[in-house]
């Protein structure tokens, strides 16, 4: 062989084993469209066992699981619950005892939602009982509860736990009334404690087992909250509450009360104050962000640590020489990523505690507070290998009007930062929803096919206070838009993105923005993707879940307003001729939050205006793909759709 052909069949081979090595090392679709097989682990009060959602793998069939803690290869018992149906709420109201709140998952991007009824089981499977709900005639005192016509929900537990639990109802009759209930998850009796001429609201219960507080918002959804006082309810007066007042629980000694307060609209702080609004005292508080979650001590429960709404969960200690503060710190130390407390046994021997980060969904332990000894529980994706996902990196940068925003940049694996042809993905909602730093399926799949994700937490994003939310309303086909495009803009200027390589995929009110950014941004985008989208505002007041009651129209009315002229100007299936893009539409044929029909409006206004557009709908799905043979497809589709439109993704050297 001549010294030639060898140099250059040597050369090829170097130019083809990184390839191949990337290949080899590429994260398949289906790790990212699977479903965690358990989640929402709660601990008994006697630390032994455990409480757990299961799916099954087909993603749609779950069961209510209970373990003992020190042998999790093998089930105590199983309850299986009707196909699409879980557990959105698991409570245990003893050491044998549990309270389960019922939901359906309607779809990939929205919450499981409550449907209101509540059941009880031992945990050995034994002594099942229908509690609450519209299935009334099921359960022993289904004779009994045929005027259980509403919707129940969990609103607390006694301390120590003894059996019963605090429920709040609303009724389908009687929708003017939201009352209080204490109930023997055993016997399933029931004792009014609590009762107001207003639907929709959540109570507080204080330490001596009476309502303190109803709060929420009302038909009109304004924000409203009433303190029960020896003469009944009273209204609290807007001084007392601010923009913004939420009662958590009562301190230890049952005097005062520990609450999330802000006087200006600004951020929300941990304050602990009298009940009646007097002698607060801020516990914790950040000039960008809210308070997001709150650390909580064994009984007596105490708060003491706080982690903000926004950017890195950087742990603030409210007294770090308390015994639970050190330990909490301990544990930071020792783990790679955020330490979360769940549960604490009742009387604090035991500790079930989550550690997950940006690039790890998270892994559950327990710890044994007097010997320190660590055990693992399970992990919610064990498949997924953080050391081949990407670093998410939470930023400010500011709005062309000034404004300061957070975004979230994903940076693909083993590339250098820059350049990088990059996806914007903006969040659903919109108003009261946020990205955050943690884990993202849909960002780590686009980073591990090469692309920059840049996830904006535009104005009406929660996080960041009443003030900013409402800064949304109204403004979803424009100031949202533009905070949108400003990212986009700034991570052109900052050299993170190719400004000849930028797609925009979202779902839900992302899916809506994938198609208004292009219409607000000529020539930024070359392609736009839609996935379970918003098109047509008029239609959500005549079509789709939320219209269906009286205060999801008056939040229509609030958010989008209802001038026929201005929701067609902020409409994509009206604006269609200003998207010059190609398109790719996705949408479940069941979705009931947006429906199928909004869909279809954009794909006929895309073929009327004769728009190249790509199309993919499934029968069966709900708001986002639940199926994972469904979602393997999907995000099969979108990779080759950015593929066509913007390259591919950067290789990692």
């Amino acid at each position: 062989m001549s010294y030639r052909l060898a140099r250059t069949m040597l050369s090829a081979a170097c130019l083809l084993l990184p390839a191949a090595a990337v290949a080899a090392d590429l994260v398949p679709v289906e790790d990212f469209a699977r479903h965690a097989q358990l989640s929402m682990p709660r601990l008994s009060p006697d630390g032994r066992h455990l409480a757990v959602n299961m799916n099954d793998t087909d993603g749609n069939s779950h069961a209510l699981v209970v373990y003992d803690v020190t042998d999790m290869s093998r089930p105590v018992s199983l309850l299986r619950l009707p196909k699409y149906e879980l557990a959105v709420g698991i409570t245990w109201v003893s050491n044998t005892r549990l309270v389960v709140e019922k939901g359906k998952q309607m779809g990939s991007i929205d919450k499981p939602a409550a449907t209101g009824e509540v059941i009880a089981t031992d945990f050995d499977g034994k002594n099942q009982d229908y509690l609450y709900g519209f299935e009334s005639k099921f359960g022993s005192r289904a004779g009994t509860r045929g005027t259980d016509r509403g919707w129940g929900f969990l609103a607390g537990l006694p301390t120590p736990t003894n059996g019963r639990f605090y429920m709040t109802t609303y009724g389908w009759e009687s929708q003017d009334y939201s009352t209080l209930y204490d109930v023997d998850a055993g016997k399933n009796t029931r004792r009014l404690i609590g009762q107001i001429k207003m639907s929709g609201l959540d109570f507080m219960v204080g330490a001596d087992g009476k309502a303190h507080y109803a709060y929420g918002r009302n038909d009109n959804w304004d924000y409203v909250v009433y303190h029960q006082q020896a003469g009944g309810w009273t209204p609290m007066a807007a001084a007392r509450i601010g923009s913004s007042f939420t009662p958590i629980d009562s301190t230890p000694d049952g005097q005062r009360v520990y609450a999330r307060y802000n006087a200006g609209g600004g951020p929300t702080s941990l304050v602990e104050q009298d009940e009646d609004g007097g002698n607060r005292k801020v516990l914790a508080s950040d000039g960008f962000s809210s308070i997001g979650s709150i650390e909580w001590t064994a009984l007596p429960r105490q708060p003491f640590a706080t982690v903000p709404a926004t950017g890195m969960p950087q742990t603030s200690y409210i007294d770090a020489n308390t015994p639970t503060a050190k330990l909490h710190r301990a544990l930071s130390q020792k783990f790679a990523g955020h330490v979360q407390f769940v549960d604490f046994s009742e009387d604090g021997s035991k500790l079930l505690f989550w550690v997950g980060s940006d690039r790890d969904p998270g892994t559950y332990y327990l710890i044994d507070t007097h010997n320190y000894k660590v055990s693992k529980l399970f992990a919610e994706e064990p498949w997924i290998d953080p050391a081949k996902m990407a670093e998410r990196r939470p930023l400010h940068f500011k709005a062309s009007d000034g404004m300061e925003l957070e975004a979230i940049l994903t940076i693909p694996r083993g590339v250098a930062g820059n350049n990088l042809p990059m996806v914007l993905l903006p969040h659903g909602g919109p108003i009261d929803v946020q990205d955050t730093w943690y884990y993202d399926d849909d960002a780590q799949f686009l980073a591990s096919r090469g692309y920059l994700v840049l996830q904006v937490n535009y104005r009406g994003s929660s996080g960041r206070g009443v003030g900013f939310q409402e800064a949304g309303y109204l403004k979803w086909g424009t100031r949202i838009q533009q905070d949108l495009i400003d990212g986009v803009k700034w991570a052109i200027a900052e050299n993170y993105a190719d400004p000849k390589r930028v797609c925009v995929y979202g779902g839900s009110f992302g899916g809506y923005s994938a198609m208004m950014t292009t219409i607000r941004a000529p020539g930024m985008f070359k392609c736009a993707v839609g996935y379970a989208g918003i098109y047509d505002l008029k239609m959500m007041y005549s079509k789709g879940d939320i219209r269906e009651s009286k205060s999801g129209r008056n939040y229509l009315n609030m958010v989008i307003g209802k001038d026929d002229a201005d929701l067609d100007a902020n409409s994509p299936d009206k604006l269609v001729d200003k998207i010059d893009v190609p398109v790719l539409l996705i949408h479940g044929e069941d979705d009931k939050r947006a429906p199928f029909a909004q869909a279809k409006a954009m794909r006929a206004a895309l073929d009327a205006a004769h728009k190249p557009y790509e199309w993919l709908s499934k029968p069966g799905e709900g708001h986002g793909f639940y199926s994972e043979e469904n979602n393997i497809e999907f995000y099969n589709r979108l990779q080759a759709f950015l593929a066509k439109h913007i390259g591919p993704g950067a290789s990692a050297r």
